[in-house]
């Protein structure tokens, strides 16, 4: 059971590697050049969700994001991709808010997603949890 834990994370080094990035210490160092909601989307994404948006069942269950109606709410993608959910990592941790809003309203707008209402850099700033640093005392 514990090997199949394993698989998301070995699904998005697979997905970047295939998308240029070069060293397994980029991986978990955030960088991740991409800036586009497409570049972003086929470099992270794809590799789980696949090239169509369709999802996958295998090891996991990687749901469809095509047609996906709870993307309606622009808070909820931009809450996954920041927190993560179930098999998906929390990745907002290793991107910026404008990246974040990228891919975002990449996928919002793409595989017969239409939510025109475009999510800005500071809708994803301020739905991030604080961090210690940050908490107010």
């Amino acid at each position: 059971m514990r090997s199949l834990a394993l698989i998301p994370a070995m699904a998005m080094v697979l997905a970047l590697t295939v998308a240029g990035v070069d060293h397994a210490q980029d991986i978990y160092a955030g960088s991740y050049p991409q800036q586009s909601g497409e570049a972003l989307y086929t470099g992270i994404c794809q590799g789980c969700h696949m090239p169509n948006a369709q999802g996958a069942v295998g090891a996991g269950a990687y749901p469809a994001l095509a047609g996906d109606i709870r993307l309606a709410a622009a808070i909820y993608p931009i809450t996954v991709v920041l927190n993560g959910q179930r098999a998906m990592p929390p990745i907002g941790a290793d991107l910026s808010d404008e990246q974040v809003a990228n891919v975002v309203n990449y996928i919002r707008t793409h595989f017969g997603n239409h939510y025109k209402d475009a999510v800005t850099p500071a809708a994803v700033k301020a739905a991030r949890r604080p961090t210690t640093a940050e908490e107010p005392e």
